[in-house]
């Protein structure tokens, strides 16, 4: 599946929305909306079993929030339930867009197959956890692996994983800072990744500004992920790693030009030059 984003082709452009809903499904659906209407190929959410991912003592501790004075307060606010998410199905296949979900426990992971998404996705966060890894692979659905706070060699750890269940997946490289400095981006893992794994390689980027993944597109990511927001000022750790409705929509402008404008490859002159040779090149005159 993943050989159907091709550079030359097409960039295939996720819109991470993630937990930016702030638990609002109104919230969410105009998330959706934005990705929408600046022509995104695909939303995607976030799945948690907040009891399996956090300790008591985290969720017991102090951390004021819209929703309390807890860090449960705050991570329950956050989580969509299932019939929330059957509201994200319909609202998706109406609006004719795909949508999936990064899971960060099995039990999540479970839940969700229910909806039988296109692709699965491992958040950086889970890429060293190799139970999970092992779950995810089982399905054999076509996976992105972001790559953030990994080691090649547990990049190695993964790709094994998911090559032992033969399950097609894409490496997404990825930064895991929020906001990510420009400096920092080290783009040409992208091409490290790819040289190394023999697979494509995507590019999820948490930078507040848009040229990195135009940048990184040229490289020859052919799925760009960034997350979104209606505004990065509002509530929540990712919103400032998010772009506005503005700077998606130059984002994907930008992208859909990029096959046309890298081209084939092939050498050749245009008529349009022959035209231009016959002017400028006197000595043949």
């Amino acid at each position: 599946m993943f050989e159907e984003f091709d550079i030359g082709k097409k960039i295939y452009v996720v819109a991470e929305i993630g937990i930016n809903h702030n638990g609002d499904i109104q919230l969410a659906k105009e998330l959706i909306d934005i990705a929408c209407s600046c022509k995104c190929d695909a939303v995607k959410f976030q799945k948690r079993e907040i009891d399996l991912v956090y300790s008591k003592e985290i969720l017991d501790s102090f951390r004021e929030s819209p929703w309390g004075k807890t860090q449960r307060d705050q991570k329950e606010g956050l989580e969509f339930s299932i019939e929330e998410y059957d509201e994200i199905d319909a609202y998706c296949k109406n609006k004719d867009i795909d949508w999936f979900v990064s899971s960060w426990d099995t039990v999540s992971q479970e839940k969700m197959r229910k909806y039988n998404f296109k692709f699965n996705k491992i958040a950086s966060a889970m890429a060293t956890n190799l139970e999970f890894l092992e779950c995810v692979a089982s399905e054999k659905r076509p996976t992105f692996i972001s790559t953030g706070m990994t080691t090649l060699e547990e990049v190695d750890n993964a790709v094994n994983i998911f090559k032992k269940y033969n399950c097609e997946f894409m490496l997404l490289h990825t930064v895991s800072t929020y906001p990510a400095k420009e400096s920092d981006l080290n783009l040409n893992c992208i091409k490290t990744l790819r040289e190394r794994y023999g697979v494509s390689v995507g590019y999820s980027g948490h930078e507040a500004t848009v040229s990195p993944s135009i940048v990184a597109a040229s490289l020859g990511a052919t799925v760009i992920e960034r997350h979104i927001t209606l505004d990065r000022a509002m509530y929540g750790s990712d919103q400032a790693a998010s772009l506005q409705k503005d700077g998606l929509e130059q984002l994907v402008n930008a992208l859909q030009k990029i096959p046309l404008i890298l081209g084939d490859g092939k050498k050749k002159i245009l008529k349009e030059e022959l035209d231009v040779s016959k002017k400028l090149r006197y000595w043949r005159k």
